[in-house]
């Protein structure tokens, strides 16, 4: 898959190459900085096939404004005639995700952070929060997850992936999805 075949979103400058899939509650996935186009697309099809609304952004550039980003993001999902949504990121997509739910706090449904980067972003206010973390990630030490879900224990909770390095929602989708559905109650 390449960006030129996909639908793109333009917005503040910026260009969102996107993939919108399936029906039932909205979940965003943005993934981690560097990584190719489709990095996210395992873990998206089996959302879609357990019934989620897949909105999948296929590239995030190194040094890009979260906050931007997440106005950006919600400008997408405001075009695509979804009011809230579940917002989800890899790595630095994490920090998009905090940054959508602390600025568009009343449009997002809750936040999923995968290997979430070190961020100064607090955790929203009222909005539950899913952490998923591989415990061998030799690139965000799962401590940094840990840390965050002690912050505010009452809105945010940690899976673990046993085994699993940075990557694991490449390497270990069936077993991240689950996490995801069973966290969201979706049947």
């Amino acid at each position: 898959m390449t960006t030129a075949s996909l639908p793109t979103f333009a917005h503040d400058g910026r260009d969102l190459p996107y993939v919108d899939e399936g029906t039932g509650p909205a979940v965003v996935l943005i993934p981690e900085t560097g990584q190719p186009t489709g990095s996210l697309g395992t873990l998206a099809s089996i959302l879609v096939e357990e019934d989620f609304r897949v909105v999948r952004l296929v590239s995030l550039e190194t040094g890009e404004d979260a906050r931007a980003l997440a106005s950006s993001v919600m400008a997408l999902l405001s075009e695509l005639g979804i009011d809230h949504a579940w917002i989800g990121g890899h790595g630095a997509g994490g920090t998009v995700a905090r940054a959508a739910s602390l600025d568009h706090h009343d449009h997002v449904n809750g936040v999923l952070l995968l290997a979430p980067a070190p961020s100064d972003l607090p955790i929203a206010a009222d909005i539950p929060v899913l952490v998923i973390h591989g415990t061998d990630d030799d690139e965000t030490p799962i401590a940094e997850s840990e840390a965050l879900v002690a912050s505010a224990p009452a809105l945010a909770s940690l899976k673990r992936v046993e085994g699993a390095g940075h990557l694991f929602p490449l390497t270990h989708p069936g077993e991240t999805s689950w996490f995801i559905e069973d966290y969201l109650d979706w049947d």
